[in-house]
């Protein structure tokens, strides 16, 4: 919850790391070799280990497994080996912080690092290097298809060309979508009770300090962070991956005994102990408690939005664009006139199931033009605030059109390209490479022809 660009896409899945689960519980398995790709054999534990980790990932294979399976790996190795022609590296600050990233979750997930051992039958240190290796292979590949892209120009008489070739059927269904502009503001909070959380926080420090009680024991009873079960531990992240406050004061802390003075953020008050630093990262653990707002501040803010409204619609004091500049409290819109851009687009359109669910209720009733009443929600910080909205445009549902949908099909023709792109390459790099397939691995009808080679 303090990682400012945790989008929590776990980065191979949930439990990508099955492959190691396969290696571990398959010891019995033969070394056989099935491919040889340039001078790299590609063994038959590689390719179930791999087949193990797609499934656990739940990713569809299309086809016969030992099929798919083998040409994929033997795809991944051709990109990896341009991408050591070319030189292409990745910092391997990212790859840690990845890394880590994965990590934390499977311990979140599991309990401790303990039970993650138990879980792959590998010590943490041999996970760790197994993640590692696999986001830096993901990371080059990545380069070097973009790499192979970056020239790629598009022009609207490409777009419209590509549109006015597609099938009927594979012009896309477009689902409702809205642009809205939002207001926000946080409720007061009373200083008594900030005061009264700064003594609890210091409280838990001093009992701490004085070695009368444990961190990880105060934070699993009181802290109010989702991490909190597991003994308030974040693990290992860089600075920036946690919001500038928290870092500000973790990085600076060098006795893993003492606890910290009291950090604010915008979750609210903290005190942090220091487990370890490794370089550029560290691992802390941390007590969050929020303050809490009470019902009449809540009506309090209602009222005062609501008097906004009022302004806006009946006074004629203020525009709606103006009140979201000069009153909103929202960081992320009030500088652009209140207006909410959808974070996966780019663009300000979303779908209903798009938008915070209490934002998604109030537009559902709006016409383009109205604003809604003043309502209660949760922000992303997991606070109480209050809003309202104004409905800019209501898309209705419709097959895409050059009209409305130009950047959605832009962006059909772009990923178009950019896969012709890399499938010419890869015939070319397939042609110009070594292959040799074993029998009992060549009865298979693959997606790209010039693997089975003359013996």
């Amino acid at each position: 919850m303090l990682q400012m660009k945790f989008s929590y896409k776990i980065l191979a899945g949930a439990f990508a790391a099955a492959a190691l689960v396969a290696g571990a519980r398959n010891n019995n398995i033969i070394e056989e070799v099935a491919w040889v790709i340039g001078d790299e054999p590609l063994y038959k534990s590689e390719i179930e280990q791999t087949y193990q980790d797609m499934l656990a990932d739940r990713i569809e294979i299309q086809g016969d497994p030992y099929c798919v399976v083998p040409e994929q790996i033997a795809i991944e190795r051709l990109f990896l080996h341009q991408a050591d022609v070319d030189t292409v590296e990745v910092a391997e600050s990212m790859v840690m912080a990845q890394v880590d990233q994965q990590l934390n979750f499977l311990i979140n997930q599991l309990g401790s690092r303990e039970k993650v051992e138990q879980y792959f039958r590998k010590p943490f240190s041999e996970i760790r290097d197994y993640y590692a290796t696999n986001m830096r292979n993901r990371g080059r590949i990545s380069q070097v298809r973009n790499n192979l892209t970056k020239d790629l120009k598009v022009t609207p008489s490409d777009v419209r060309r590509y549109f006015s070739s597609l099938p009927e059927d594979s012009v896309p269904f477009i689902p409702l979508q809205v642009e809205t502009q939002i207001i926000t503001l946080n409720p007061l909070i009373p200083r008594q009770e900030i005061d009264d959380i700064k003594a609890r926080l210091r409280g838990f420090a001093d009992r701490v300090n004085r070695g009368e009680s444990d961190f990880s024991t105060l934070a699993i009873l009181y802290s109010e962070a989702p991490e909190g079960m597991r003994g308030g531990e974040l693990g290992f992240m860089g600075r920036g991956q946690l919001v500038p406050e928290y870092a500000a004061v973790a990085f600076n802390l060098n006795d893993p005994k003492k606890v910290s003075k009291i950090v604010e953020t915008e979750y609210g008050y903290h005190i942090i102990q220091l487990i370890e630093k490794r370089g550029d990262r560290i691992n802390t653990r941390h007590i969050l408690l929020r303050p809490k707002v009470s019902e009449k501040d809540l009506s309090a803010a209602l009222e005062r939005l609501d008097s906004v409204r009022n302004d806006i619609l009946v006074n004629k004091k203020i525009t709606f664009d103006d009140a979201a500049r000069y009153i909103s409290q929202d960081k992320d819109t009030r500088y652009s006139k209140g207006v909410m851009v959808n974070n996966e687009t780019g663009t300000t359109r979303f779908e209903m199931s798009q938008l915070p669910q209490e934002v998604a209720r109030a537009v559902a009733s709006l016409q383009p033009g109205e604003i809604s009443a003043p309502f209660i929600m949760r922000s992303k910080t997991d606070r109480e605030i209050v809003a309202m909205v104004r409905l800019t445009a209501r898309i209705d549902a419709h097959r895409a059109n050059l009209a409305e949908d130009f950047q959605t099909i832009k962006n059909m023709y772009e990923n178009a390209r950019k896969q012709e792109i890399i499938d010419e390459w890869l015939e070319r790099k397939i042609k110009d490479t070594y292959v040799r397939i074993e029998d009992g691995w060549r009865g298979c009808e693959f997606k790209h022809e010039g693997w089975l080679k003359a013996k």
